[in-house]
């Protein structure tokens, strides 16, 4: 169904915003700019915008030839000039270390020009390592550029340029969430303003590659505060985790990002373009560099926003942006948070969702988060006996289970009772014993033990008795109830 929804949504979007917006506002000799790399780059970097460096170009067969593998470095990205979509691209993350020649071997190098194979172009046995941990050889780099030129990963198989590419260097904010590659930031700018926005973050699927039709994650952003929200990936429709960990993917603030909004507007002047995608990765060591501009980007970018892309042109359409600091601004104002920061204002209490990400103190001062369902059905609040025992309660948990709970009868007229005389005989038995929880739902009845913590929800430092209880099972490891959402306003389509 998640499917279905994406596509039929896409092909309308597509074609209304071709009618609309890409026809009359992107000059064709914009486009051209666009749809060729080697020429976009030089466009920009002409322009005093960073864009990722150009290692070497090979545009005839006669050039591969004669191209020299040894000044290749050990990761690049290899890419066809015009192509499209991802497809055609190669990234290799190291090289293989060469084996050490045989006596015999050493002799024929020592004899020869110092290749075993005697070609011109390197030894055909060097090979580079690619994200799944494949090889990759000078043959098949070979075989690969002769595609390109011949025009197989090009708009209309027309005859294309291959080019090499640095790498760039990960910024280490992103390693947890991202797999080999480097993740990258879309950003629709249209009349000057910026739009909308997504991260992509490369996947074991999508083989490092930040590219969601192969299968990389993809999240919105909110355009005020560069703050992700909700994520998608490929058939799993929208997901709440890095796949395989309990990483969260929605919070995660995006570093620089007033200068990646900026550097995408510039990248319109600069282009011609009226309306237009701008890909932006961030370097370890020069932080926001451009990769490419899209004079026609996909619409997946509306299904991780939960919104519609037209709906916010339309807004946009017509408005007198005269410079690049005013239209940044525009866009992080009318798409940001701050109807939200209006109503936080006049009721003095914070706005959150059904699900947010809250904060704990671990024993050794380090913090740990973890996402917890906002439950006004619930009175108290309630944490995985897991979690339990990172907090310290382990000494709790194991008192607590050395107790015969069977002498006690669980009925709901019965839980004063209860409360008083299991207090009475054991709080001092228990380590950091607040008090106990008798609790009773459809699947049964039970007693819990109750401790006091302390835990940060939207930067609000929240003192709670929480009942530890085994939710291993269960999708999430807290549960705010309603008596710690005071300082809260619940909404729920948040």
């Amino acid at each position: 169904m998640f499917e279905f929804f994406q596509k039929s949504r896409s092909v309308l979007g597509m074609n209304a915003r071709n009618l609309e917006f890409i026809r009359p506002h992107n000059p064709k000799r914009a486009k051209e700019i666009a749809d060729n790399k080697l020429l976009c780059k030089s466009v920009l970097k002409k322009n005093g915008i960073f864009v990722s460096g150009l290692i070497a170009k090979i545009k005839t067969a006669t050039e591969l030839e004669a191209f020299d593998w040894q000044t290749l470095p050990n990761s690049f990205a290899l890419k066809p000039n015009r192509g499209f979509g991802g497809e055609g691209i190669i990234v290799v993350y190291g090289k293989k270390k060469p084996a050490r020649p045989s006596a015999s071997m050493s002799e024929t190098l020592r004899a020869g020009n110092g290749f075993a194979t005697g070609d011109a172009g390197g030894n055909h046995n060097d090979a580079w390592i690619k994200a799944d941990g494949s090889l990759i050889t000078i043959d098949d780099l070979k075989n690969h550029i002769r595609n390109i030129i011949d025009g197989s990963f090009s708009l209309s198989n027309i005859p294309d340029i291959a080019f090499f590419e640095e790498r760039l260097q990960l910024l280490r904010f992103f390693k947890p969430y991202t797999y080999k590659g480097i993740p990258d930031i879309r950003v629709i700018v249209f009349n000057k303003v910026p739009v909308m926005a997504m991260l992509r973050l490369p996947t074991k699927e999508s083989s490092g590659k930040a590219n969601l039709q192969q299968g990389a994650i993809g999240a919105g952003i909110d355009m005020s505060s560069g703050t992700t929200t909700t994520a998608i990936q490929g058939k799993s429709g929208f997901i709440d985790t890095v796949p395989g960990t309990r990483l969260l993917l929605s919070g995660l603030k995006i570093p620089y990002w007033k200068d990646i909004l900026t550097l995408s507007v510039k990248a319109q002047e600069v282009s011609g373009l009226g309306f237009l995608g701008v890909d932006i990765a961030i370097d370890k060591e020069r932080g926001p560099i451009i990769l490419e501009i899209n004079a026609y980007p996909g619409l997946s970018i509306q299904l991780c926003n939960k919104t519609g892309l037209k709906e916010r042109l339309e807004r946009v359409r017509g408005l007198q942006i005269k410079t690049v600091e005013k239209g940044v601004r525009v866009g992080m104002e009318l798409f940001g948070g701050e109807i939200e920061e209006e109503m936080e204002n006049i009721s003095g209490k914070k706005i959150v969702g059904s699900s947010e990400k809250i904060k704990f103190t671990l024993p050794d001062g380090k913090e740990i988060e973890v996402l917890a369902k906002i439950d006004t059905g619930a009175y108290s609040t309630s944490i995985d006996i897991e979690l339990a025992k990172q907090l310290g309660f382990g000494p709790t948990l194991e008192s607590f289970s050395q107790i015969d709970l069977s002498a006690y009868k669980l009925l709901p007229e019965n839980e004063s009772l209860i409360k008083k005389d299991f207090l009475e005989k054991h709080k001092e038995k228990i380590p950091f014993l607040e008090d106990v929880a008798v609790i009773f739902s459809s699947s049964g009845s039970s007693l819990r033990p109750v401790v006091k913590i302390e835990f940060k929800l939207d930067n609000e430092i929240v003192s709670s008795s929480a009942n530890i209880t085994d939710r291993k099972n269960l999708k999430y490891p807290v549960i705010v109830g309603k008596k710690d959402l005071r300082k809260f306003l619940i909404d729920v389509n948040k």
